[in-house]
């Protein structure tokens, strides 16, 4: 199986979220964190806040657009607080 990750960055220059999904997420966190992620390389340095793991890039996508339709800050630091 090809595991996939979702991913929850936070910005350490304005606690601003960033949502992902990725087959390779040390690869992915450090192309965040050297400015080569076109939409949001202006919030760099990162830190990775909550990962899930999945058994395929299909199911990562999924959960990925699920968490950002739910436009919700609160719902993040929720998912956060349950812990990597």
């Amino acid at each position: 199986m090809n595991k996939a990750y979702v991913y929850i960055l936070e910005s350490l220059k304005n606690g601003r979220y960033y949502i992902g999904a990725t087959n390779n997420l040390e690869k992915r966190i450090q192309q965040h964190n050297n400015g080569q992620t076109k939409g949001n390389k202006y919030l760099a340095p990162f830190k990775l806040v909550y990962k899930e793991e999945f058994n395929g890039p299909a199911e990562a996508r999924k959960r990925e657009y699920y968490i950002k339709r739910q436009k919700s800050r609160k719902f993040i630091e929720n998912l956060i607080s349950m812990g990597l």
